[in-house]
């Protein structure tokens, strides 16, 4: 299902010209390039009543944004100082620009898995897993699927064992990161890695690495191990959620994503999905699925990804909630 948000920041793009378009693009995230690149490459005719629309809103958005203070980090910085002084106020401020660009580290989010694989295969697994923490678990899962067995397990290791980043930890790859993290030594502690960014990977990485992988850290620590597996949310574990939730969840999902993601899937589980659906809908997918071909491996786990990852999404923005995995559950 496309996002009326991406289709009119789309619309908007082709609207203001190319060079114009280029600066905004400057300013988004690696994603957000690709999405919007897509969207706009998938569309062959807008409508002008739509363009008018388009164009109407942003109007309206930006005569009711209101610039304040041009430079907002100077500002916050400059008022911090004079109210709490010099020390006090530069720990704060790390916690205020936790966000700032790293610019050793966006690059990097810019490069294919394979290419990121082959910059840090040789170094320290300590070093991979305090950069990688940095970049979203499916880029992660890339570039450990490029990565020997043995390294692949010593980072899932230290990047589920990892507290914090502590920036002199990345000084052996200042030249070729550039400065990984902006501002060197006076660089904050991030609270980066642990147990859920490890049972994110490995959500992403598939059941076959994914059990090896777990294995090689239940043999050196068994209670992270099962930590970790506590804090990952399989395809299978859909069932865990409520109708309500599943119903959300297909609200999203293509008919055509369903029926290879639950090739091989549970009987249980095909019967929550068609449970939650139409009856016209269910008779339908149960058409295709009863049609449907043999269907590589592959294929499916990359659907079932792609399903988990609307599901974290929806999760995060509170739509749905996701149980099992104890109290906590996975958020």
């Amino acid at each position: 299902m496309e996002d009326q948000g991406i289709q009119d920041a789309a619309i908007f793009l082709m609207s203001i010209g190319e060079e114009e378009a280029a600066e905004v693009f400057k300013h988004l995230s690696p994603k957000e390039v690709q999405k919007l690149g897509e969207t706009i490459a998938a569309m062959r005719t807008v409508s002008r009543d739509r363009v008018e629309q388009v164009m109407g809103k942003f109007t309206d958005e930006a005569a009711s944004q209101s610039l304040l203070v041009s430079d907002t980090n100077n500002y916050v910085k400059s008022v911090l100082k004079r109210a709490l002084g010099d020390d006090k106020a530069s720990l704060l401020i790390d916690r205020i620009m936790q966000g700032s660009d790293v610019s050793g580290i966006e690059s990097l989010k810019w490069m294919d898995p394979q290419s990121i694989a082959e910059l840090l295969r040789n170094e320290h697994p300590q070093i991979m897993a305090a950069i990688l923490v940095h970049l979203d678990s499916d880029l992660i899962a890339g570039v450990l699927k490029h990565l020997t067995e043995r390294m692949r397990n010593e980072v899932m290791l230290r990047i589920a064992t990892l507290e914090g980043i502590q920036p002199t930890a990345l000084n052996d790859l200042n030249e070729v990161l550039y400065k990984v993290l902006a501002g060197g030594d006076k660089v904050r502690k991030t609270s980066l890695g642990g147990v859920q960014t490890a049972a994110d990977i490995l959500n992403m990485l598939g059941t076959a690495i994914e059990g090896t992988v777990i294995e090689s850290i239940r043999e050196q620590d068994a209670d992270l191990a099962q930590k970790i597996t506590d804090k990952m949310f399989t395809f299978e574990d859909l069932q865990k959620l409520d109708n309500k939730s599943v119903q959300m969840v297909l609200k999203e999902v293509s008919t055509d994503m369903l029926v290879i993601a639950l090739k091989g899937s549970s009987s249980e589980l095909k019967e929550l999905i068609l449970g939650n659906m139409s009856s016209r809908a269910a008779e339908g997918l149960r058409d295709d699925l009863e049609s449907r071909g043999p269907v590589r491996l592959s294929e499916v786990e990359g659907q079932q990804k792609e399903i988990l990852k609307i599901v974290r999404r929806l999760s995060d923005e509170g739509t749905i909630v996701i149980g099992g995995g104890g109290d906590d559950g996975f958020v």
